[in-house]
């Protein structure tokens, strides 16, 4: 959502309290958020003297801060760099001015640990009341005054109007994993101003007992199956031959959407990947500008090959859109596989258990193969002990359904609109995929 805003305008004479509140809410990042500059989760802007503001700051700290009267009335900000692409963040702000522990009056919490002492690069405290909850104030999800836009996708925001609740009413740690996971119907109390936002749609509607629905002002709002229950794989910038920094590719959409670039190769893998298994994904193409590869890489992919095309490495197994033409280790293979336009949708099916690798277009699998058969394969004798990840290089832009139901923000057209599901069931691809195949996600990975 990085040009979209939401906003819900408080009317004249309506407030809520201005000394006590909390906000929660997942999130996760585009490549973007590296980027400098801030990324907002929600704000609130009366001018440049009043503000309240939540956000990925600079270089990934999130930031928690209020404004009063031209000066800092309290803040808190991570020493710890949040960068990472492939999971979800869960941040809960609180803001509780008159709370009798003068430590407490503002607090943070990052994925259930709180934000405080060494933690902290700031920690000062509030001594006046908020912006937020101010009458005829208008308060903002993914900007802060229409700029610093949120560059990622959210889910389950909560805002409780008059209460101060920790992370743990809202997530808590898995007792087998270790991780901090969601609690998707957590016992809270909401006040007058109160709202429960992104539930389980892309819908606005408030989800709390109020009605406190917000508008769309500006872009898109796009649905996606990707959640904190359920990750999905997306293209991993993080991962790349400048360690990272932007100027190279970049992501959008959830980073399932790349950029063009103007030239030369990077080569990028997915942030999720496997040993062993079935599973199916899908690319469109969004233009014919440079060349187009897109393929799966092992773990042995390095910083030095990733600077080059994904089928020029011993590494890499890859289908050339714009010649019809697979490729491993610099040598080509099945040229009597179909090229690709804008438009199309490759599809790849990888049985990770037998080696074996089949690629296809629009419906149909490319040369004679079928993974449902196992007949003819693009490639056969694949490492069956190496950790595997979808792949793409060259320099053209394409947007990859990993099962979350979109391409970009285009929804998938077939079957009535509701395309069709992976074998784990939760995935929506716009071609049926093979029997036994999944998507590659974290429910897919544990089907």
């Amino acid at each position: 959502m990085a040009s979209t805003k939401l906003t819900r305008a408080y009317g004249t004479g309506v407030t809520g309290n201005r000394n006590k509140w909390t906000i929660s809410g997942w999130y996760k990042l585009d490549k973007g958020a590296a980027a400098s500059g801030e990324r907002t989760m929600l704000g609130v802007y009366s001018n440049g003297s009043y503000f309240t503001t939540l956000s990925f700051y600079g270089d990934g700290r999130v930031n928690f801060m209020d404004y009063y009267n031209g000066g800092l009335n309290g803040r808190i900000r991570t020493n710890a760099l949040h960068r990472d692409t492939n999971g979800w963040y869960h941040v809960v702000g609180v803001f509780d001015k008159d709370n009798s522990t003068s430590g407490d009056k503002m607090r943070l919490w990052v994925n259930g640990v709180r934000i405080t002492g060494s933690l902290a690069q700031y920690e000062t405290m509030p001594s006046q009341a908020s912006t937020i909850n101010s009458d005829d104030q208008t308060l903002e999800i993914g900007t802060l005054n229409n700029t610093s836009h949120f560059g990622g996708i959210m889910s389950h925001l909560h805002f409780c109007d008059g209460y101060a609740y920790d992370a743990s009413y809202f997530g808590s740690t898995d007792s087998t994993t270790g991780e901090w996971k969601i609690n998707t119907s957590p016992s809270v109390s909401y006040g007058t101003q109160g709202w429960f936002w992104l539930k389980d749609t892309n819908a606005t509607t408030d989800s709390s007992p109020n009605s406190n629905t917000f508008t769309v002002s500006t872009g898109t709002l796009t649905k996606t199956e990707d959640n904190p229950s359920n990750v999905f794989a997306t293209w991993n910038f993080l991962s790349s031959p400048n360690n990272g920094s932007i100027g190279d590719v970049t992501g959008s959409n959830g980073n399932t959407t790349t950029s063009t670039l103007s030239s030369g190769y990077r080569s990028y893998p997915s942030t999720l990947g496997y040993t062993t298994g079935k599973f199916y994904w899908e690319i469109k193409r969004n233009n014919t500008t440079n060349d187009c590869h897109l393929g799966i890489t092992n773990e042995d992919l390095t910083p030095a090959n990733q600077a080059t095309w994904i089928g020029n490495t011993a590494n890499g197994w890859m289908y050339g859109c714009d010649g019809g033409v697979t490729y491993n280790g610099g040598s080509s293979t099945n040229s009597g596989y179909s090229t690709s336009t804008t438009g199309d949708i490759i599809m790849f099916a990888h049985d990770a258990t037998n080696g074996k690798l089949y690629f296809g277009k629009n419906g149909s699998w490319q040369g004679s193969s079928n993974p449902e058969t196992e007949a003819s394969p693009a490639f056969t004798g694949l490492n069956t002990s190496k950790f595997w990840f979808p792949a793409f290089s060259g320099g053209s832009s394409n947007s990859a359904n990993f099962g979350n139901g979109y391409f970009g923000t285009t929804a998938v057209a077939t079957n009535s609109g509701n395309g069709y599901a992976g074998a784990e069931g939760s995935s929506i691809f716009n071609y049926q995929p093979p029997t036994g195949y999944t998507a590659l996600s974290t429910k897919g990975l544990n089907t």
